[in-house]
């Protein structure tokens, strides 16, 4: 599936950098295109991935190129005022070569997380043929209270202004002991991990056996079609590295093909196993699975670990535990893997214990910050004329 990236903000461009790396990496060929907004100029400068041209600041004129400071409105109104300004680079996308468009924001911030569904919202007027998706990144409710009510809010906006919103919750994957630097590094490995496995099935490669049944791009939008909200699961186990040599069963008359069968019962049986893992593991966004609307499963490693009786059992299973009739399935082969992973999408995911929660502590925040304002505007007021009815005033 070829993409076009748009971080926006700083969590949004960190992400899109890591794309870019990934691809490079594992010869994907996902990216397209890649292009990084952002209010804060530091953070622009801070990438290595992304092209200088295609590094847009905005809101020069009201921030000076130092960040909205959590304020998503006001990343929202910048947005919305320099349009224009990022449409002009996004126009030098070739948009005839890219699947979908894909805006990266962290939810909690200012830029990304008031910027983004603007963008989405402005893109899905434009681009009538190519589906605007979301990933968006929860923060965790630690990090305090006008990050909860912004996420709350973006969430909200995103979710509609996109065709579907992947989520990735930060509170599902923080590892404790770790640096504030070192834990948002691997959270957004792990990101850019789950996501580039779904969008790069598929990707034909010059030393890479044709799958048994490919699942191509058609097959990642079909299942993200009807928008909502989409939840990713992963699960890999390593395997043995096969050699050329025959083992002693090889060398005794049926030898062979009993290990061949042994060995297609044993893939079987590992493929469904990890498909479950994947699916009851940890998710992206934790949720109740049952209800998800749409689900895909991808199975990548090794060609020989590979086979189609065990992801059709593994999707059979997907279709019993959450009551949809929209699981679509099929295997990814990549030589010189040491592991077989299964990728499971659960799309259209609506009991989610975390976003009720989310809101909740958004709505007490929300009313706690009026009061405290309230407060502090009457304590002001009472410290300036207290004492105060002798003193002549200035003017």
């Amino acid at each position: 599936m070829k993409l076009a990236l748009i971080g926006f903000g700083q969590a949004g461009g960190k992400i899109v950098d890591k794309f870019l790396l990934y691809d490079k990496q594992t010869k994907s060929n996902i990216v397209r295109e890649a292009v990084a907004i952002n209010t804060a100029k530091a953070d622009l400068m801070g990438l290595t991935q992304v092209s200088g041209d295609k590094r847009i600041l905005i809101g020069q004129d009201r921030v000076k190129g130092h960040g909205v400071g959590a304020d998503n409105s006001l990343g929202a109104e910048i947005a919305e005022e320099e349009l224009d300004i990022m449409q002009n680079i996004i126009d030098q996308i070739p948009t005839h070569e890219v699947d979908a468009f894909l805006i990266v924001a962290a939810l909690g911030g200012g830029t990304g997380s008031g910027g983004g569904p603007i963008l989405a919202r402005h893109l899905k007027k434009i681009y009538t043929k190519e589906p605007i998706y979301g990933l968006g990144i929860i923060p965790s409710l630690e990090e305090g209270g006008i990050y909860t009510l912004n996420a709350a809010k973006s969430f909200q906006a995103f979710v509609q202004e996109t065709d579907n919103l992947l989520a990735f919750d930060n509170d599902a994957w923080r590892m404790g002991g770790e640096s504030v630097e070192g834990g948002y590094d691997a959270i957004n490995e792990e990101i850019v991990r789950r996501f580039g496995v779904l969008f790069g099935a598929g990707e034909i490669q010059e030393d890479n056996d044709i799958a048994e049944s490919v699942v191509d791009a058609s097959e990642i939008i079909n299942t993200l079609a009807g928008g909502g909200v989409t939840t990713v699961g992963y699960a890999a186990e390593e395997v043995p590295v096969r050699t050329k040599r025959g083992g002693i069963l090889a060398r005794i008359p049926g030898g062979k093909k009993n290990e061949q069968f042994q060995d297609s019962a044993n893939n079987t049986n590992r493929i469904t196993s990890l498909i479950r893992k994947a699916t009851l593991g940890r998710l992206t966004l934790p949720c109740e699975i049952q209800g998800a609307e749409r689900a895909l499963v991808v199975v990548s490693g090794p060609p020989n670990y590979l086979n189609r009786k065990g992801i059709e059992k593994g999707r059979r299973w997907i279709e019993e535990v959450t009551g949809s009739m929209e699981v679509r399935g099929g295997d990814y082969p990549i030589l010189n893997e040491n592991k077989v992973g299964a990728a499971v999408m659960l799309s259209g995911v609506v009991n989610i214990p975390r976003i009720k929660n989310l809101q909740r502590v958004a709505i007490e925040a929300q009313e706690n910050m009026a009061d405290i304002r309230s407060q502090s505007e009457e304590r002001l007021r009472e410290l300036i004329e207290e004492g105060t009815d002798d003193l002549e005033p200035l003017f």
